[in-house]
């Protein structure tokens, strides 16, 4: 007979768990109903032939402590085993990560690779938010100012000058009537320098890339390290003799 796999035993935990749970429920249930272990009869047995009667009365056990305690042990046996298994397996199912066909890490055991794995969607998640330098601008690395700095641009400072323009001159009778207006002069040049500590759209692009390979190995070598051959392990009869005096 085939040895089952550990992935097969990690598959089968989730319904064995929430089963065991329900069933030790119910019978934690039932032990706090002592009426369901007791018993009774009564006959009366009236002094005389002429004297009164009573109906004889009968109340049967409904449980038993020891078909309980059986139904107990029979329930966590099995889901100590499969415990048991998974975690005596996991001790042993170890796997590479590779990119690329270059190893990364070796001999990982498959729970650090479940831990690697939410890292890595997190770390991939974080570095998703870098911001990126502008596309219009043209970047230049500065080792003075430890950041990027693009090339100047220079552009006119202009101020508003009021003029006056005369729409009718004066004559003898009337005063000559003018309007202001205002008119844009250039007052000078503003040269402008950008500076920014973002990093390029390529490098950001290639620090994703690297870490959705690194997190695809890593998932990769949890299927490896999860295929291999369960190390069946027995406790729960130990326990329970142990539990149960025997």
């Amino acid at each position: 007979m085939a040895k089952p796999k550990l992935c097969q035993i990690t598959a089968l935990l989730t319904g064995k768990k929430t089963a065991a749970t329900k069933a030790l429920t119910d019978i934690y249930h039932r032990l706090q109903k002592p009426t369901l272990f007791q018993g009774l009869s009564k006959r009366f047995s009236p002094s005389n032939e002429e004297g009164e009667t009573d109906p004889d009365q009968k109340q049967n056990i409904q449980q038993r402590v020891k078909d309980c305690l059986a139904e107990i042990r029979g329930t966590l046996v099995n889901l100590l085993d499969l415990v048991a298994t998974q975690d005596r397996s996991n001790c042993a199912a170890k796997a590479n990560v590779a990119v690329d066909g270059k190893v990364i890490l070796t001999d990982v055991p498959v729970t650090h690779l479940l831990f690697l794995e939410k890292q890595l969607t997190d770390l991939h998640t974080a570095l998703g938010a870098i911001p990126t330098l502008d596309p219009q601008e043209v970047w230049k690395y500065d080792n003075n100012s430890a950041c990027y700095a693009s090339e100047p641009s220079e552009t006119n400072r202009t101020k508003k000058v009021p003029k006056t323009h005369v729409s009718i001159p004066a004559t003898v009778e009337h005063p000559a009537q003018a309007q202001v207006y205002h008119e844009d002069v250039v007052i000078g040049r503003v040269r402008t320098l950008k500076f920014s500590s973002a990093i390029p759209v390529q490098e950001k692009n290639d620090l994703l890339t690297r870490v959705e390979k690194l997190r695809d190995g890593v998932k990769l070598a949890r299927e490896e390290a999860n295929s291999i051959d369960a190390v069946e392990t027995k406790v729960g009869d130990a326990i329970f003799d142990f539990i149960f005096g025997k």
